[in-house]
Protein backbone atom coordinates (compact mmCIF):
# COMPACT_ATOMS: atom_id res chain seq x y z
CA UNK A 1 0.00 0.00 0.00
CA UNK A 2 0.75 3.55 -0.67
CA UNK A 3 1.23 5.49 3.08
CA UNK A 4 3.01 8.96 4.01
CA UNK A 5 5.90 8.38 5.82
CA UNK A 6 8.19 10.39 8.87
CA UNK A 7 11.48 8.92 8.54
CA UNK A 8 12.45 11.52 11.32
CA UNK A 9 11.78 15.08 12.40
CA UNK A 10 11.22 17.77 10.40
CA UNK A 11 8.81 19.84 7.94
CA UNK A 12 5.77 18.48 5.88
CA UNK A 13 8.49 18.49 2.69
CA UNK A 14 10.00 15.63 4.67
CA UNK A 15 7.22 13.25 4.13
CA UNK A 16 7.76 10.58 2.27
CA UNK A 17 5.26 8.91 -0.04
CA UNK A 18 6.08 5.13 0.15
CA UNK A 19 5.02 1.80 -0.71
CA UNK A 20 4.59 -0.17 2.53
CA UNK A 21 3.26 -3.80 3.56
CA UNK A 22 0.13 -3.49 4.18
CA UNK A 23 -1.16 -4.22 7.88
CA UNK A 24 -2.39 -7.66 8.91
CA UNK A 25 -5.19 -6.88 11.79
CA UNK A 26 -5.01 -9.05 14.61
CA UNK A 27 -7.49 -11.35 16.36
CA UNK A 28 -9.41 -8.14 17.49
CA UNK A 29 -8.71 -5.57 14.94
CA UNK A 30 -10.33 -4.60 12.02
CA UNK A 31 -8.10 -3.57 8.76
CA UNK A 32 -9.85 -0.22 7.15
CA UNK A 33 -9.19 0.64 3.25
CA UNK A 34 -9.09 4.38 4.69
CA UNK A 35 -10.99 7.25 2.18
CA UNK A 36 -10.49 10.33 4.03
CA UNK A 37 -8.01 11.61 6.82
CA UNK A 38 -7.69 15.19 8.20
CA UNK A 39 -4.65 17.23 9.27
CA UNK A 40 -4.39 19.27 12.07
CA UNK A 41 -1.67 20.77 14.77
CA UNK A 42 -1.61 17.25 16.74
CA UNK A 43 -0.02 15.72 13.43
CA UNK A 44 2.66 18.90 12.88
CA UNK A 45 3.83 18.46 16.26
CA UNK A 46 4.31 15.07 15.70
CA UNK A 47 5.71 15.93 12.97
CA UNK A 48 8.10 18.56 13.98
CA UNK A 49 8.90 16.75 17.35
CA UNK A 50 7.53 20.07 18.97
CA UNK A 51 7.70 21.19 21.88
CA UNK A 52 10.69 19.81 22.13
CA UNK A 53 10.81 19.49 26.13
CA UNK A 54 7.64 16.85 24.93
CA UNK A 55 9.97 14.25 23.57
CA UNK A 56 11.72 13.87 27.37
CA UNK A 57 8.06 12.75 28.20
CA UNK A 58 7.47 8.84 27.76
CA UNK A 59 4.46 8.86 25.06
CA UNK A 60 4.25 9.74 21.00
CA UNK A 61 7.14 11.89 20.59
CA UNK A 62 10.80 9.73 20.84
CA UNK A 63 14.11 11.61 22.14
CA UNK A 64 15.40 11.15 18.67
CA UNK A 65 13.02 10.58 16.09
CA UNK A 66 8.95 9.92 15.93
CA UNK A 67 7.07 7.63 17.90
CA UNK A 68 4.71 7.23 14.86
CA UNK A 69 5.72 6.03 11.39
CA UNK A 70 2.75 6.45 10.04
CA UNK A 71 0.63 9.78 11.11
CA UNK A 72 -2.96 10.76 11.04
CA UNK A 73 -5.68 10.58 13.59
CA UNK A 74 -8.55 10.77 11.66
CA UNK A 75 -10.34 7.59 10.05
CA UNK A 76 -12.78 7.67 7.85
CA UNK A 77 -13.45 4.74 5.12
CA UNK A 78 -14.47 0.60 4.40
CA UNK A 79 -13.47 -2.31 6.52
CA UNK A 80 -11.19 -4.69 4.65
CA UNK A 81 -11.27 -7.19 6.71
CA UNK A 82 -11.87 -8.41 10.00
CA UNK A 83 -9.75 -10.52 12.53
CA UNK A 84 -11.13 -13.78 13.68
CA UNK A 85 -12.68 -12.64 17.43
CA UNK A 86 -13.98 -9.38 15.56
CA UNK A 87 -18.02 -9.00 16.18
CA UNK A 88 -20.23 -6.41 14.41
CA UNK A 89 -18.18 -5.53 11.44
CA UNK A 90 -18.02 -6.98 7.95
CA UNK A 91 -15.91 -5.80 4.97
CA UNK A 92 -17.89 -3.38 2.85
CA UNK A 93 -18.94 -1.75 6.47
CA UNK A 94 -18.78 2.04 6.16
CA UNK A 95 -16.86 2.95 9.53
CA UNK A 96 -15.15 6.28 11.36
CA UNK A 97 -12.41 6.18 13.99
CA UNK A 98 -9.75 7.88 16.21
CA UNK A 99 -6.73 6.44 16.18
CA UNK A 100 -2.92 7.12 17.61
CA UNK A 101 -1.77 7.07 14.07
CA UNK A 102 -2.31 5.38 10.47
CA UNK A 103 -4.64 7.71 8.48
CA UNK A 104 -2.16 9.03 5.90
CA UNK A 105 -2.00 5.16 5.06
CA UNK A 106 -4.11 3.69 2.30
CA UNK A 107 -5.26 0.71 5.02
CA UNK A 108 -4.72 0.64 8.84
CA UNK A 109 -5.63 -1.54 11.27
CA UNK A 110 -8.12 -0.30 14.44
CA UNK A 111 -9.07 -2.15 17.07
CA UNK A 112 -12.60 -3.20 16.77
CA UNK A 113 -13.22 -1.43 20.46
CA UNK A 114 -12.50 1.87 19.00
CA UNK A 115 -14.44 1.76 15.41
CA UNK A 116 -17.61 2.66 15.06
CA UNK A 117 -20.04 3.09 11.91
CA UNK A 118 -20.48 5.84 9.85
CA UNK A 119 -23.19 8.57 10.73
CA UNK A 120 -25.48 8.23 8.17
CA UNK A 121 -25.83 11.97 7.03
CA UNK A 122 -22.21 12.17 6.08
CA UNK A 123 -19.68 11.72 3.41
CA UNK A 124 -16.31 10.23 3.60
CA UNK A 125 -14.92 12.93 3.56
CA UNK A 126 -16.94 14.65 6.58
CA UNK A 127 -17.12 12.22 8.68
CA UNK A 128 -12.77 12.53 8.59
CA UNK A 129 -13.28 15.62 10.03
CA UNK A 130 -14.79 14.54 12.89
CA UNK A 131 -12.69 12.19 15.42
CA UNK A 132 -10.33 14.19 17.05
CA UNK A 133 -11.40 17.68 17.18
CA UNK A 134 -15.29 16.53 18.17
CA UNK A 135 -14.19 14.43 20.40
CA UNK A 136 -11.66 16.83 22.43
CA UNK A 137 -14.34 19.19 21.95
CA UNK A 138 -16.81 16.56 24.06
CA UNK A 139 -15.02 15.85 26.32
CA UNK A 140 -13.65 19.24 27.30
CA UNK A 141 -17.86 20.45 27.75
CA UNK A 142 -19.16 17.74 28.50
CA UNK A 143 -16.45 15.77 31.04
CA UNK A 144 -14.19 18.24 32.20
CA UNK A 145 -16.38 21.21 32.35
CA UNK A 146 -19.58 19.30 33.47
CA UNK A 147 -21.35 21.79 31.43
CA UNK A 148 -25.69 21.79 32.69
CA UNK A 149 -28.20 23.54 30.97
CA UNK A 150 -28.55 27.36 31.25
CA UNK A 151 -24.81 28.22 32.04
CA UNK A 152 -22.45 30.32 30.63
CA UNK A 153 -19.55 29.67 28.17
CA UNK A 154 -17.09 31.43 26.62
CA UNK A 155 -14.80 29.44 23.58
CA UNK A 156 -11.51 30.90 23.19
CA UNK A 157 -10.44 30.16 19.74
CA UNK A 158 -14.07 29.26 18.50
CA UNK A 159 -13.75 29.10 14.96
CA UNK A 160 -11.16 26.57 14.50
CA UNK A 161 -11.04 22.20 14.44
CA UNK A 162 -11.55 22.18 18.19
CA UNK A 163 -13.82 25.06 18.39
CA UNK A 164 -16.56 24.66 16.38
CA UNK A 165 -17.49 21.17 17.44
CA UNK A 166 -17.26 22.87 21.14
CA UNK A 167 -19.47 25.61 20.07
CA UNK A 168 -22.43 23.87 18.37
CA UNK A 169 -21.97 21.01 21.12
CA UNK A 170 -22.39 23.15 24.31
CA UNK A 171 -25.11 24.99 22.49
CA UNK A 172 -26.98 21.39 21.80
CA UNK A 173 -26.80 21.79 25.69
CA UNK A 174 -28.17 24.09 26.72
CA UNK A 175 -25.59 26.76 26.92
CA UNK A 176 -25.52 30.33 25.96
CA UNK A 177 -22.49 30.57 24.19
CA UNK A 178 -19.55 33.03 23.17
CA UNK A 179 -17.09 32.80 20.95
CA UNK A 180 -13.45 34.65 20.56
CA UNK A 181 -12.45 34.17 17.30
CA UNK A 182 -11.29 36.82 14.34
CA UNK A 183 -13.57 39.13 12.99
CA UNK A 184 -13.18 37.19 9.88
CA UNK A 185 -14.28 34.50 11.33
CA UNK A 186 -17.42 36.23 13.56
CA UNK A 187 -20.14 34.91 10.90
CA UNK A 188 -19.26 31.65 11.05
CA UNK A 189 -19.31 31.45 14.85
CA UNK A 190 -22.75 33.03 15.10
CA UNK A 191 -24.13 30.47 12.21
CA UNK A 192 -23.24 27.82 14.34
CA UNK A 193 -24.89 29.23 17.43
CA UNK A 194 -22.95 31.22 19.26
CA UNK A 195 -25.25 34.34 20.87
CA UNK A 196 -22.02 36.76 21.12
CA UNK A 197 -18.77 36.93 19.58
CA UNK A 198 -15.47 38.54 20.81
CA UNK A 199 -12.91 40.12 18.30
CA UNK A 200 -9.48 38.84 19.78
CA UNK A 201 -7.99 41.27 17.71
CA UNK A 202 -9.50 44.29 18.93
CA UNK A 203 -11.09 43.17 22.60
CA UNK A 204 -9.41 41.50 25.42
CA UNK A 205 -11.56 39.43 26.75
CA UNK A 206 -10.26 38.22 29.87
CA UNK A 207 -10.74 41.98 31.06
CA UNK A 208 -14.20 42.43 30.05
CA UNK A 209 -17.01 42.66 33.40
CA UNK A 210 -18.45 39.66 32.16
CA UNK A 211 -18.23 36.40 33.71
CA UNK A 212 -18.84 32.50 32.69
CA UNK A 213 -19.80 29.52 34.26
CA UNK A 214 -17.51 27.52 32.00
CA UNK A 215 -14.01 28.89 29.84
CA UNK A 216 -12.96 26.77 27.12
CA UNK A 217 -9.56 27.76 26.47
CA UNK A 218 -8.27 26.13 22.71
CA UNK A 219 -6.13 29.23 21.61
CA UNK A 220 -4.47 30.63 24.24
CA UNK A 221 -3.46 34.16 24.21
CA UNK A 222 -3.40 34.88 28.06
CA UNK A 223 -1.97 33.19 31.23
CA UNK A 224 -4.40 30.59 32.37
CA UNK A 225 -4.42 33.12 35.31
CA UNK A 226 -6.03 35.30 33.46
CA UNK A 227 -8.87 33.52 32.41
CA UNK A 228 -10.10 33.18 36.20
CA UNK A 229 -11.06 37.21 35.82
CA UNK A 230 -13.75 36.01 34.04
CA UNK A 231 -15.16 32.84 35.62
CA UNK A 232 -17.71 32.87 38.39
CA UNK A 233 -16.69 31.94 41.53
CA UNK A 234 -17.41 28.05 41.18
CA UNK A 235 -16.67 28.08 37.23
CA UNK A 236 -14.39 25.89 35.60
CA UNK A 237 -11.65 26.63 32.85
CA UNK A 238 -10.59 23.52 30.58
CA UNK A 239 -7.60 23.89 28.99
CA UNK A 240 -7.41 21.88 25.83
CA UNK A 241 -4.49 24.03 23.94
CA UNK A 242 -2.55 26.76 23.26
CA UNK A 243 -0.32 28.87 20.79
CA UNK A 244 2.97 26.48 19.44
CA UNK A 245 6.20 26.99 20.00
CA UNK A 246 9.54 25.26 19.49
CA UNK A 247 10.70 24.23 23.00
CA UNK A 248 7.98 24.84 25.70
CA UNK A 249 4.45 25.86 24.30
CA UNK A 250 2.16 24.94 24.65
CA UNK A 251 3.51 21.70 26.58
CA UNK A 252 4.06 24.73 29.08
CA UNK A 253 0.65 25.52 29.13
CA UNK A 254 -0.52 22.19 30.47
CA UNK A 255 2.08 22.93 33.23
CA UNK A 256 1.03 25.94 34.53
CA UNK A 257 -3.04 24.86 34.04
CA UNK A 258 -2.19 22.12 36.15
CA UNK A 259 -0.32 23.66 38.91
CA UNK A 260 -2.36 26.57 39.41
CA UNK A 261 -5.57 24.21 39.69
CA UNK A 262 -4.06 22.87 42.53
CA UNK A 263 -4.24 26.05 44.46
CA UNK A 264 -7.31 27.69 43.54
CA UNK A 265 -10.97 27.01 44.22
CA UNK A 266 -12.19 26.99 40.37
CA UNK A 267 -11.85 24.12 38.77
CA UNK A 268 -8.90 23.70 36.08
CA UNK A 269 -8.74 21.18 34.18
CA UNK A 270 -6.65 19.68 31.14
CA UNK A 271 -8.46 17.73 28.34
CA UNK A 272 -6.67 14.66 27.55
CA UNK A 273 -8.04 13.10 24.25
CA UNK A 274 -5.78 11.30 23.00
CA UNK A 275 -4.90 9.23 25.88
CA UNK A 276 -8.65 8.92 27.00
CA UNK A 277 -10.99 5.81 26.90
CA UNK A 278 -14.37 5.24 25.60
CA UNK A 279 -13.36 6.19 21.54
CA UNK A 280 -16.46 4.37 20.34
CA UNK A 281 -18.97 4.79 22.73
CA UNK A 282 -17.55 9.08 22.31
CA UNK A 283 -17.89 8.62 18.67
CA UNK A 284 -21.77 6.91 18.96
CA UNK A 285 -22.91 9.98 21.24
CA UNK A 286 -21.15 12.69 18.33
CA UNK A 287 -23.10 10.38 16.20
CA UNK A 288 -26.41 11.46 17.65
CA UNK A 289 -25.61 15.13 16.82
CA UNK A 290 -24.67 14.45 13.31
CA UNK A 291 -27.26 12.54 12.99
CA UNK A 292 -30.37 15.56 13.58
CA UNK A 293 -27.99 18.27 12.35
CA UNK A 294 -27.26 19.58 15.72
CA UNK A 295 -23.52 19.44 14.99
CA UNK A 296 -21.88 19.56 11.34
CA UNK A 297 -18.49 19.47 10.36
CA UNK A 298 -17.06 22.81 9.07
CA UNK A 299 -14.67 21.51 6.71
CA UNK A 300 -12.22 25.02 5.17
CA UNK A 301 -10.17 22.50 2.47
CA UNK A 302 -10.30 19.18 1.01
CA UNK A 303 -7.34 18.33 -1.14
CA UNK A 304 -6.59 15.12 -2.57
CA UNK A 305 -4.19 12.52 -1.22
CA UNK A 306 -1.01 13.05 -3.07
CA UNK A 307 -1.24 17.02 -1.33
CA UNK A 308 -1.10 15.78 1.31
CA UNK A 309 1.83 17.50 3.13
CA UNK A 310 0.54 20.79 1.36
CA UNK A 311 -2.55 20.20 3.15
CA UNK A 312 -0.48 20.16 6.46
CA UNK A 313 1.36 23.55 5.89
CA UNK A 314 -1.79 25.01 5.28
CA UNK A 315 -3.07 24.08 9.21
CA UNK A 316 0.58 24.67 10.44
CA UNK A 317 -0.42 28.61 9.12
CA UNK A 318 -3.47 28.20 11.74
CA UNK A 319 -5.85 30.25 9.87
CA UNK A 320 -7.98 27.16 9.26
CA UNK A 321 -11.89 27.79 9.77
CA UNK A 322 -12.95 24.38 10.86
CA UNK A 323 -11.34 21.17 9.46
CA UNK A 324 -8.66 20.83 7.40
CA UNK A 325 -9.26 17.21 5.12
CA UNK A 326 -7.68 14.72 2.84
CA UNK A 327 -9.14 12.15 0.38
CA UNK A 328 -7.81 8.92 -1.32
Amino acid sequence: MKAFVVRAYGSPDDLELADVATPVPGDDEVLVRVRATSVQPYDWHLLRGEPRIARLIPGLLGLRRPGIEILGADIAGEVAAVGRDVTGFAPGDAVFALVAGGGFGEYACVPAADLAPLPGTLSFEQAAAVPLAAVTALLAVRDDGRLRSGQRVLVNGASGGVGTFAVQLAVAMGAEVTGVCSGRNAGLVRELGAADVVDHTTTDVTSGGRTFDLVVDIAGGHPVRAFRRVLTHDGALVVVGGPAGRWLSPAGRTFAAVALGAVVSQRIVVTDVVGGRHRRANLLTLTEYLDDGRVVPVIDRSYPYAELPDALRYSEEGHARGKVVVTL
